[in-house]
């Protein structure tokens, strides 16, 4: 069956503050999506169906079993597929008047320039913390928008961050946050979510989007909206734009930009010497001499053996913990990120102490 332009967004341009006027600015609009998980793809295929002219999408994974019920464009026959190509597939289907295209490799400081320089919004739909500075460091460098969108249990955030306001842009990340803080905060794998606040979430940055592109309606600039899904609650922080501060400004931003590498640990080469697999520890885990300790979020988390200690990794504190320097470490947790995160900071505090972390998780154990 063959459809026109016109058929196909009708809805859209019969809204009179909107109309053809409104159409053409999305047709011709390039947005990049960065993250093409439970936020990303539900933006994508939004932004995809409303008509934006071209949408590149940048991830690396896969997509796996845990990501179906709230990656909801992926199907159980995807598992193991990269989800920039499943998910350009299905867009494509949808929307034929769209061009995609796709990255399948992180947004690193080497590449980020090559990757994301050509495009006019920048929608940021990652879990990393890491990534998310670089992000925002990135866009106020070179004066590109970014639309913001992170989850944290039942709660998400949402703001378009370094919009044009004349002489000076409107307020970034570090406006709130003017430092990424030392320890990770756990993402979805480690503290789990609903589906629900994933696409809220994710439809909000869809919209903020399309009212930047169109100029209709009132972008979530200068402050940060924190939904919650639990009582439907919405909290406007507001956002201080301290125009002559280095830490937030653009020089400040550049100075950081140049000394700062933005390593994440999900995309991190972790080192032998500190992995113990899941041959290993079952053939040891009635070793004695061994404590186990759990850095899951959720300590009721169900464990396929004992622990020795529970301690979420929001709370771990390498100063507090009391060690015994004559046992064995093992520290595990749901996919053997935040784990290899605590195995080096236990290893950094204490050089000879035996610590180890469970290779991949107990997801593959």
């Amino acid at each position: 069956m063959k459809i026109t332009k016109q058929q196909l967004y009708k809805r859209q341009t019969t809204l009179t503050e909107f109309g053809e006027v409104g159409q053409q600015k999305l047709q011709k609009a390039e947005v990049v999506i960065v993250g093409c998980g439970g936020l990303g793809s539900i933006a994508a295929v939004s932004l995809a169906a409303s008509g934006i002219g071209k949408i590149h999408l940048i991830d690396f994974d896969v997509v796996d079993v845990s990501n179906l019920h709230r990656q909801v464009f992926y199907r159980i026959e995807d598992i193991g597929k990269p989800k920039v190509e499943v998910l350009a597939k299905y867009i494509q289907a949808i929307s034929p008047f769209v061009k995609i295209t796709t990255s399948n490799q992180p947004i690193t400081k080497k590449n980020i320039f090559n990757q994301i320089d050509d495009y006019d919004i920048v929608v940021d739909c990652t879990d990393s913390l890491p990534t998310k500075y670089l992000l925002n460091d990135y866009c106020v460098i070179t004066d590109h928008i970014l639309v913001y969108g992170s989850l944290y249990k039942n709660d998400g955030y949402i703001a378009s961050f370094n919009i044009s306001e004349g002489l000076h842009n409107s307020a970034n990340l570090r406006n709130a946050f003017p430092k990424m803080p030392k320890d990770l905060i756990p993402n979805c794998s480690e503290v789990g979510t609903l589906n629900p606040i994933v696409g809220i979430i994710g439809l909000m940055q869809s919209n903020e989007v399309i009212k930047i592109i169109t100029q209709t309606g009132e972008p979530i600039k200068n402050q940060i909206l924190i939904f919650n899904s639990s009582d439907n609650s919405q909290f406007k922080m507001k956002l201080q734009v301290e125009k002559t501060c280095d830490n937030v400004g653009k020089r400040g931003i550049l100075k950081i930009f140049k000394n700062d590498d933005y390593l994440d640990a999900n995309c991190e080469i972790q080192k032998e010497e500190l992995l113990i697999s899941s041959k290993e520890l079952k053939q040891n885990i009635k070793n004695i001499n061994q404590v186990i300790i759990s850095v899951i979020e959720d300590v009721n988390t169900k464990l396929p053996f004992d622990v020795t200690q529970k301690t979420p990794f929001s709370n771990f504190d390498v100063d507090t913990l009391k060690i015994d320097s004559k046992k064995d470490y093992v520290i595990i947790c749901n996919k053997g990120i935040l784990s290899y995160t605590a195995t080096q900071n236990l290893k950094n505090k204490y050089p000879s102490l035996n610590v180890l972390s469970l290779e991949k998780g107990i997801e593959n154990y």
